[in-house]
């Protein structure tokens, strides 16, 4: 075999893995961009920062309701849940754990598990657990959430799930890692 094919072919092959690879940076941009401002808006039922990480071109996906709202009527259906949640004072937290991080420089595909809590460190404090998959797109230098599904199947996630989950800040399982 020609050296020079060979030394070109490895170097393409080289070349093409480093732009395909996930990175740490990578993730890092995607938590600050998107979950940590995720995490905010629920804390602090902020409606104007939860809309702000969504694409205009959201599809929202409700697997147990067999459901798929466009951005517009996701965030009609949002603005009150945040205005009602603030009148009845529930204090909501939201938690992400990961079982699959993809990403390359402009897309990222994510899926775990979820805990949402209400009424935080009351009597009544209440968790709910699910599995979600998001879809992410670079839009102006920014994350943005393009595709949202969520599911409870059918109540069978519970806490054992989201503890076997990653947390976000975990990148090196899933960096190098052949999904």
């Amino acid at each position: 075999m020609n050296p020079k094919f060979t030394f070109f072919t490895l170097l393409i092959v080289l070349v093409s893995a480093k732009l395909s690879a996930q990175s740490a940076q990578g993730f890092v941009d995607i938590n600050n961009d998107v979950h940590k401002n995720f995490h905010k808006a629920y804390e602090a039922l902020d409606f104007e920062l939860f809309k702000s990480i969504h694409s205009t071109n959201l599809i929202r996906v409700g697997g147990d309701w067999s459901q798929i709202l466009t951005f517009e009527e996701y965030m009609n259906d949002q603005s009150q849940r945040f205005r009602q949640d603030k009148e009845q004072n529930l204090t909501p937290t939201i938690e992400l754990r990961f079982f699959e991080r993809i990403h390359n420089d402009s897309l990222a595909s994510e899926r775990g598990i979820y805990k949402f809590t209400i009424f935080t460190g009351m009597e009544n404090e209440r968790s709910f657990y699910g599995k979600f998959h998001v879809l992410l797109a670079k839009e102006k230098g920014s994350w943005k959430i393009t595709m949202d599904y969520d599911s409870n199947e059918g109540q069978t996630i519970g806490q054992e799930d989201f503890k076997s989950a990653k947390t976000m800040h975990d990148f090196e399982s899933f960096i190098g890692k052949e999904q």
